[in-house]
């Protein structure tokens, strides 16, 4: 079992990282420099959308109605396919 102040740390260190990236992006986008254009940014974000969010969505998606989760998975794959 974890020591409580481990817990504690740990979950204030995550959420000063949190901020930290939130604090920058802020900080670029008031200098005209917006880190949206960036190709790394885009991939990385997408690489989140397509794992977390979809995992847990689509493994409720799949118990609730069988084949209709795929649409959580045609999407994004659409969209990375269309975009350029």
């Amino acid at each position: 079992m974890l020591q409580n102040w481990v817990v504690i740390f740990t979950s204030f260190g995550y959420l000063a990282v949190l901020f930290a990236i939130a604090y920058y992006g802020d900080r670029r986008a008031s200098m005209q420099r917006s880190v949206i254009s960036n190709p790394y940014i885009y991939a990385l974000s997408l690489a989140v959308y397509c794992t977390a969010w979809t995992f847990y969505g689509s493994v409720g998606r799949a118990a609730n109605s069988g084949v209709g989760f795929l649409p959580i998975y045609l999407g994004p794959t659409l969209i990375i396919t269309l975009w350029w």
